[in-house]
């Protein structure tokens, strides 16, 4: 699962959150100094043509020093998210067998139906 880089380095909490196809492993660990730091690894799946398949790993590592700014920008930008577009989860359409809406206009999309704003009343 890890680099031997990483196994080198002694886990001493860990948690797993699985999310479809991605896995996320939140591990805390310990420097050569006896302090602590955390490694978030996402880990994809991916699928071969053969059937046959692999991962892909993409690692962040965290130390102390940054933990108050990290924690703070990431409340912000999930706030956000969650301020604009809510909690409501719209991935049904990034999936493979997605169908459009049969009543679907496709002008609405091509951009051809336009409604004249004057900024003066906003």
């Amino acid at each position: 699962m890890y680099n031997n880089n990483d196994k080198d380095q002694e886990e001493i909490f860990s948690k797993v959150l699985r999310a479809g196809r991605r896995t996320y492993f939140f591990d805390v660990r310990e420097t050569k100094a006896s302090d602590y730091y955390l490694t978030i690894t996402e880990s994809k799946k991916f699928t071969n043509d053969d059937g046959t398949f692999h991962y892909k790993k993409h690692k962040i590592y965290l130390y102390k020093e940054d933990f108050n700014d990290f924690s703070s920008i990431l409340s912000e930008m999930v706030n956000f998210i969650i301020k604009e577009r809510g909690e409501e989860v719209i991935s049904e359409r990034h999936q493979k067998n997605y169908e459009r809406d049969k009543n679907f206009d496709a002008a609405e999309v091509s951009g051809n139906n336009f409604t004249d704003l004057n900024f003066d009343d906003i």
